[in-house]
């Protein structure tokens, strides 16, 4: 049994006004495909004006990573990266649980790798190109142009933690728990935990009590340290509050928004110094966007600016 934490941090359920409908047994209810690819893994669809829902869909294997996954979860976001429809995009897990992490199962060409007969050289060589690609497919959230608001719901294990770490803005319900898993299992994680969740909660001490016990963290301890900045009694209210916040993203300026999420990512790995050189550089171009008049006369004017896609 999952242990249920509720904490002073716990955000009450949202009403806002309009809004799609949600069920409370599914997500099903939250859109319809609207001209994107069908992807075996995950369910993409379309949630209100520009905004993109990407759910992981195995809930019938607690939504674990098979390679089939590994590969669709970077085409998807290279491919929503690239739409200029898609202003802002909420991933979130189907059923019980976000994600039970590594398909074990499902291992097998990593397997055949290991236990070949080749050369040592050769069979590194292949697994570099492994892990490589498995490392793209979760930094196409990072790279994404837009927001990636990401909705954690029960568990959150192993794979999922460095997955979560690539969005922009993270979500939880009371009862989500957190596990860098990997350690239980004979290996280091290679996927982007242990680079990302030491800069995104800064504290060095915490990382590496979770990475070497692969112990739980609660959704309490989780908003405390900023993993998560937000907390919510069930899964609806959650997606309710980021389908709302994706839709305040959705009409601000592509160009800006877009711009923004880049500055922040390129600033948090250069010094302040060449993050301002490059952000001048930027807005030398950029500034002359239509998007920037059209911000100022609706400000001006009081009205909501309507933007060209990007």
């Amino acid at each position: 049994m999952f242990r249920h934490i509720v904490s002073s941090q716990v955000v009450p359920r949202l009403r806002y006004g309009v809004r799609p409908v949600i069920s409370s047994s599914s997500t099903a209810g939250l859109g319809t495909i609207t001209g994107q690819r069908m992807y075996d893994t995950l369910a993409v669809s379309t949630v209100g004006p520009h905004v993109t829902h990407v759910e992981i869909n195995r809930p019938e294997k607690r939504n674990a990573m098979n390679n089939t996954f590994w590969r669709e979860i970077g085409e998807c976001f290279n491919e929503l990266s690239d739409d200029t429809t898609c202003r802002a995009i909420i991933l979130s897990g189907a059923g019980k649980v976000f994600t039970a992490g590594l398909d074990l199962s499902d291992m097998k060409g990593l397997a055949e790798v290991v236990q070949g007969e080749d050369d040592i050289a050769r069979k590194c060589r292949t697994m570099y190109k492994l892990v490589r690609e498995y490392q793209a497919s979760f930094t196409s959230l990072e790279k994404c142009r837009k927001p990636v608001i990401c909705c954690i719901h029960s568990a959150c294990v192993g794979a999922g933690s460095s997955l979560i770490c690539s969005a922009d803005i993270r979500y939880c319900t009371s009862d989500a728990y957190f596990q860098v898993k990997e350690v239980d299992i004979g290996l280091a994680a290679d996927v982007g935990a242990l680079q990302r969740l030491p800069r995104i909660i800064g504290n060095e001490s915490l990382v590496r009590e979770l990475a070497f016990t692969g112990r739980e963290m609660y959704a309490d301890e989780a908003a405390k340290n900023g993993l998560v900045s937000r907390v919510f009694p069930d899964k609806q209210s959650m997606l309710e509050a980021a389908i709302h916040i994706a839709q305040q993203i959705a009409e601000k300026s592509p160009v800006a928004v877009q711009g923004t999420k880049l500055h922040l990512n390129y600033s948090r790995d250069h010094s302040v110094d060449d993050a301002l050189e490059y952000q001048a550089t930027w807005n030398m171009s950029l500034l002359q966007s239509e998007d920037l008049a059209k911000s100022a006369m609706a400000h001006i004017g009081k009205t909501k600016a309507e933007f060209s896609d990007y």
